[in-house]
C-alpha cells in the first residue's frame, strides 16, 4: 500500500478500535482483544516475510517461546516488576535464539524453501520439547495460574484496561515497523529480495541484514506470545508448535502479505469466522478454512485488502 493510503487505513482502523468498547460487551471485547494478539502476530511475520520473500515456516515458535518466558518468569516468587521482566526476557530470549538460527542458516547461505523447510522442522522439534520438558513447562498440560498484567501497581487485568493496553501496544509495533519498511532498511531489504547478489555488489552485508530483520520479527512475535498468556493465564504447547505455525501463514495470505495492516485485518477476520462456524460445527473449520485459503490465492493473492482497490480500478476504467 502507498504511504497515504496505508497512514488513512491506520488511522481509520485505530478510531474503530478505540470506539469499540462503548457498543461491544464485555466478552466480545475480550474475543477481539484475543484477536488483535495473534493480529500483532501475523505483523510480525509479514515484517519478514512480507520484506524478503522468504517464509518462515516455525514462526510460532518464537510466540511460544515468548508464551512460556513470560509465564514462567512472572509465576517466580518475590521477582520485582513480574510483568515488565517477564515481557523483556520474552522477548529479548526470542531475539536471541532467531539470532543464532539466522546467524547459521542466512550466514551459511540458506534461502527460499530450504529455509522454509528447516523452520518447519524447528517448529516440531519446539513443541516436542515443551511436551517433554515437563518438570519446567508443565507438559501437555502447560502452566496455569499465570499472573495478569501488572506496572508499577497499576492493574491490566480488567476487560477494558487490557483491550486499550494490547491497542496501544498493536499501535506502536505497527508504527515502529511502518516506519522501518519504508526507510532505507525496507528499501534495502526489497533490493536483497529482487537481486541478492547486486544488492552485495552494491555494499550491502545482505546476510547481516536478513538476520537483524529475522530477529526484529521474531522479537516481535515473542511480544504477542508473552501478552497473550499474561491474559488468557495459561500457556500449553499447542502455542508453539505446527498448528499456529499454520495458521499464522493462513492470516498473513488472507489478509494481504506485505502490508502489516492486512495480516491484522486477516487475523481478526479468520479467528472470528472460526468462533462462528465452531459453535455449530467445529468439523467443518478445517474444511472451510482450507478452501477459503485456496480461493483467496487464486482470487484475491494479494488479500483481502485489495479489494478496495480493485474496486476502484472498476470504476475508474467505467468511467474511462
Amino acid at each position: 500500500m502507498r504511504d497515504p493510503s496505508w497512514l488513512i487505513a491506520f488511522a481509520i482502523g485505530l478510531l474503530l478500535l478505540a470506539l469499540l468498547p462503548t457498543w461491544v460487551d464485555s466478552y466480545n471485547l475480550t474475543v477481539l482483544r484475543d484477536a488483535l494478539i495473534f493480529g500483532l502476530f501475523a505483523a510480525s511475520l509479514d515484517f519478514f516475510w512480507g520484506r524478503t520473500g522468504i517464509l518462515c515456516f516455525g514462526h510460532s515458535v518464537f510466540f511460544g517461546l515468548g508464551a512460556y518466558i513470560m509465564a514462567l518468569v512472572s509465576m517466580t516468587p518475590d521477582i520485582p516488576l513480574p510483568s515488565l521482566l517477564g515481557l523483556l526476557a520474552g522477548i529479548t530470549g526470542a531475539g536471541l535464539l532467531a539470532g543464532a538460527v539466522g546467524y547459521f542458516l542466512f550466514f551459511g547461505g540458506v534461502r527460499g524453501s530450504y529455509f522454509t523447510i528447516v523452520t518447519l522442522a524447528l517448529s516440531v522439534i519446539a513443541q516436542q520439547v515443551a511436551v517433554s520438558w515437563s518438570s519446567v513447562t508443565g507438559g501437555d498440560t502447560g502452566l496455569i495460574g499465570i499472573p495478569p498484567l501488572m506496572f508499577g501497581g497499576l492493574d491490566l487485568s480488567g476487560d477494558v484496561a487490557s483491550y486499550f493496553t494490547v491497542v496501544a501496544l498493536l499501535a506502536t509495533v505497527l508504527l515502529g515497523l511502518w516506519a522501518l519498511s519504508r526507510g532505507r532498511w525496507g528499501r534495502i531489504l526489497t533490493a536483497i529480495s529482487d537481486n541478492e547478489m547486486r544488492a552485495a555488489a552494491l555494499g550491502h552485508n545482505a546476510a547481516l541484514r536478513l538476520t537483524m530483520t529475522f530477529v526484529i520479527s521474531a522479537s516481535t512475535a515473542a511480544l504477542a506470545g508473552a501478552l497473550y498468556v499474561a491474559m488468557a493465564g495459561l500457556v500449553a504447547p499447542d502455542l508453539i508448535g505446527l498448528l499456529l505455525a499454520t495458521e499464522v501463514i493462513v492470516w498473513v495470505a488472507v489478509g494481504g502479505r506485505g502490508t502489516l495492516i492486512g495480516p491484522v485485518v486477516g487475523a481478526v477476520l479468520v479467528q472470528r469466522a472460526q468462533q462462528e462456524i465452531s459453535s455449530f460445527n467445529p468439523s467443518l473449520w478445517p474444511l472451510i478454512i482450507g478452501c477459503v485459503f485456496v480461493l483467496i490465492v487464486f482470487l484475491l493473492p494479494e488479500g483481502v485488502l485489495s479489494i478496495g482497490t480493485r474496486i476502484r480500478a472498476l470504476f475508474r476504467r467505467g468511467a474511462a
